[in-house]
Parts: C-alpha cells; structure tokens; sequence
C-alpha cells in the first residue's frame, strides 16, 4: 500500500481485510511503500513469506514497483486502484470500487502480460520523451489530488511550444528513423489520462510496444496531431507516426527529459527500450480480452 494515495490507511486496511475474509481468505501480510521503496522491495519480502498474490494499492508508480519485485515469478498481481491515473487498471477494464476490485484479485481470470523495461527499469504503461515527461514533471501532487486527471492539462499548455529536438530510433535493429519531434512515447497499453488513445493499437500481450513520434511545427501542424490522435487515424503522418516493435533505441540531442509510468527520471541522450512478453501474470476481470 501506499500510504500517500490512500485517504485513511487504517480505514483502508480494514476493508481491505473484511473484503477478503468475506472470500475466505485469511487476514493479509501489509507493506507500506516509501520513496526509497516504492514496491520492488516490500515485494520481494512479500514473495519471501509464501504468498498467493500480491496487492498492489497506490497509483501507477506502486503497480510498477511491484511488478518489477513479481516479474517472472509466477505469482500474480492484483490492483487496488488509489491513485490519480491507475492507467494499467483503466486499460484492461478493472474496478475501481474496493469490493469489486478485491473480488478480482481472488477470483478473477490469471492473465499473462508484457513488460517494458527502459534501460533495465520494468514500466507497465508506458515510457517517454519530450513533452510527456515535462507534463508530469509540471504536474502537481496536489493538483493531481484536487481535480485528478485534468492537473495534467496544465502541463501540456506550458510545454506544448517547447522547441523541438533531434531524434534517432533503431527499431528492432532494423529500422532507422531520424525525425525533430517533441515527444516520443513507447507504450504497452494506448490509453492516457481522460481517456485520450494515443496508441489505439496496443495491446498488453502481443510481444510488441507501440511507439509514437510527434513532430508538428507550426500551430496548423498540431491541429493535425489534434485530429490524428482523437479520431485515431491510422493514415501515415510525419506529424504523429505510430510504429511497433519488440525493442528500440532512441537516441536524442540535446538531452531531453524522460519519464517511466509517469515518473520523471532525468535528462538523458539516449533511451533503450523492450518488451519482456508475458513477464507479469495479473489478475483481471474475467470475460475481458482488451
């Protein structure tokens, strides 16, 4: 749990208890996160007890965290949606009521995922450069707490006239593309915040990630973005170019911000990206395929 997305921990805790016991499953161990651990760690301890599944309650940098502490291990893990995005969980249809979300974690269908790893870091929903990262960079924790997904609206208005930067990608050690973009996005699921599709293709399970460039110039040229991305245009645009492959190498000049789930985590030139298919076994709600 991370006590930070959650409003009454003790409160939430002992729902979370009665819920299972309703199941018939015994009272579950508890594990805080913490800045210095924000999941892999109290994971590790977790899977170190025995466990049958792992909860993970917080937001999408708690999924992450201890999705990196369970990938390849064969337990699963489910999720107890308490943050701002919860990004996975909206993708794949999950609850985000306590009872319903309990009732998947101990009933519900056993699911096998990929993973994307950034430079050895596991991600989730998706990695990036450029304007991503500086939006969540811009973001708030208190915005995101006062009026949720739309804080991030802010962040796009103050980056969106941020100059362009050089860009190289060698997709699949094949395919070379060299764009001035202001964003690249590397997803394993295509839906953002307010249920904006930027990757309308990708899919948690196929073995690929989805990759898209945007690259506009003038103010006429994000009108274009504007349409591609809302009416999820698959017509070829240099503007927002959508691409798959199994791993990438994205080099950039100058340095631009990156960003994991979400989470700024510096400057770099280059970004080196791909997918660990089906790493992550999670529990989802059965009769769901998306």
């Amino acid at each position: 749990m991370n006590p930070l997305r959650v409003a009454d921990p003790d409160r939430h805790r002992a729902d979370v208890t009665a819920e299972l016991a309703r199941h018939g499953w015994d009272e579950p161990l508890w594990y805080e996160t913490t800045a210095e651990d924000p999941g892999a760690g109290v994971t590790a301890k977790a899977l170190a007890e025995g466990v049958d599944v792992v909860f993970a309650s917080g937001g999408d940098g708690t999924v992450r965290g201890c999705a990196e502490g369970l990938m390849g291990t064969g337990v699963p893990l489910a999720i107890l949606p308490a943050g701002t995005g919860n990004l996975l969980a909206r993708n794949l249809g999950m609850p985000t009521a306590l009872p319903e979300a309990v009732r998947v974690g101990v009933a519900g269908r056993t699911r096998a995922i990929d993973l994307g790893v950034l430079d050895g870091r596991p991600f989730v929903v998706m990695a990036g450069i450029g304007l991503d990262a500086a939006m969540a960079d811009s973001t708030s924790e208190n915005a995101k707490n006062r009026i949720g997904w739309l804080a991030y609206v802010s962040g796009v208005v103050k980056h969106i006239t941020d100059r362009p930067f050089r860009v190289t990608l060698r997709l699949d050690g094949r395919t070379t593309i060299r764009r001035r973009a202001v964003m690249v996005l590397v997803g394993n699921v295509g839906r953002l915040q307010g249920g904006l599709e930027l990757l309308p293709e990708a899919r948690p399970d196929d073995g690929l990630l989805d990759i898209l460039i945007l690259a506009p110039r003038t103010p006429t040229d994000w009108l274009h973005v504007a349409w591609h991305v809302l009416t999820r245009s698959r017509r070829h645009d240099r503007r927002a170019e959508r691409y798959t492959a199994s791993r990438a190498l994205i080099t950039v000049d100058p340095p631009v911000l990156h960003e994991c789930d979400g989470d700024p985590i510096g400057h770099a030139t280059t970004m080196s990206v791909e997918t660990r298919p089906k790493a992550l076994l999670l529990r989802t709600p059965r009769g769901t395929e998306s």
